[in-house]
């Protein structure tokens, strides 16, 4: 986990977003925290740095309000913010991390009152 790289992108993403904190792991590691709202919820969410950042791409899971069920998630609740295959470490950063998982979020407020995910769909 490149930690400076993280620190950097966690000053950069408080720029574009008003409430994001970055936390420490028991392990040594970091974790960050935001919260985003939609039109009809705000939702906290958790980033978590795989130990291979940023060649692998952050695990997002939505904290509060729960979410028990909705496509476009991995087991262990992970949300499907973007393809694994489409990560580009040269390219995607927190800010990205945290735009797409707004993004998804009001997808799956789309999907649950209208029963349809809106969008392009990668089969996973």
């Amino acid at each position: 986990m490149n930690l400076q790289r993280i620190q950097n992108e966690f000053a950069a993403a408080k720029n574009t977003f008003a409430f994001v904190e970055l936390h420490p792991t028991v392990e040594g590691g970091v974790f960050a925290k935001a919260a985003l709202q939609t039109i009809s919820n705000t939702y906290v969410l958790s980033i978590r740095f795989p130990d291979s950042y940023p060649n692998e791409m952050p695990r997002v899971t939505i904290d509060t309000p729960p979410i028990t069920t909705s496509p476009h998630r991995y087991n262990g609740g992970y949300i499907c913010y973007l393809h694994p295959s489409m990560w580009n470490p040269g390219i995607h950063d927190l800010t990205f991390v945290i735009g797409r998982a707004a993004k998804w979020l009001n997808k799956y407020e789309v999907w649950r009152v209208k029963g349809i995910w809106p969008g392009a769909e990668i089969r996973h």
